[in-house]
């Protein structure tokens, strides 16, 4: 942001930088069963391996090709209902989550697991790419939705001094180090955003290669 042509008082430049921001991260390119990619943009590559399922916007071009047949009317269902909430109904804090699985799978591009994809109201189609990897261990809007779903949560992240249970009753988005992630085990994540992140530096420039 270049405010030196502007003359606007100072709490507006604070103002207007806070509001307008950047998310510094990673695109990554997960595919369906039957090679449909499905690009998410996520600010915690350093939690890859903690992606247990992903989610969809509803209203995502990608719904009607994956769903399959046994699934249909109620994704269909779910879409109609969905269209009916505005954006700031949807993205409530502390709103019950819903969502309808869709039937379809895809293949996390780091660990080559099959993880569920489902689709529900909370992801917007005007954010990112319109679809997630959901981490439940560490984002708390996932962790609810894993929850009343049953959906596995698997921690990636652990403080130091923490117990195995440490995530049990909410997600964890502190510092801690890499577990569960293959060869970036014991990577330290300072809880720091992007490059200044060395769990999340280190996992860039590994998907880069």
């Amino acid at each position: 942001l270049d405010f030196t042509k502007l003359d606007w008082p100072e709490p507006v430049h604070i103002m207007e930088t806070n509001w307008i921001g950047r998310s510094e991260g990673a695109r990554v390119v997960f595919h369906s069963e039957h090679g449909d990619p499905i690009e998410i943009f996520t600010t915690r590559p350093d939690t890859l391996w903690g992606a247990t399922f992903m989610v969809l916007a509803p209203e995502h071009t990608l719904v009607s090709k994956i769903v399959t047949p046994e699934q249909r009317a109620e994704v269909e269902a779910y879409i109609a209902q969905t269209a009916r909430a505005t954006e700031i109904e949807r993205t409530a804090e502390g709103r019950d989550k819903t969502g309808v699985f869709t039937g379809a799978y895809a293949v996390n591009p780091v660990n080559s697991e099959r993880v569920p994809i489902w689709i529900a109201d909370y992801v917007m189609i005007t954010y990112g790419s319109g679809a997630i990897m959901a981490v439940p261990a560490h984002d708390q809007r996932d962790f609810e939705f894993a929850r009343k779903f049953g959906l596995e949560i698997r921690p990636v992240i652990k403080p130091e001094d923490a117990g195995d249970d440490f995530c049990r009753e909410a997600a964890y988005d502190g510092a801690g180090l890499m577990i569960n992630s293959g060869r970036f085990d014991g990577t330290l994540s300072n809880g720091a955003k992007g490059r200044k992140n060395p769990a999340i530096s280190a996992v860039i420039d590994w998907l880069e290669a």
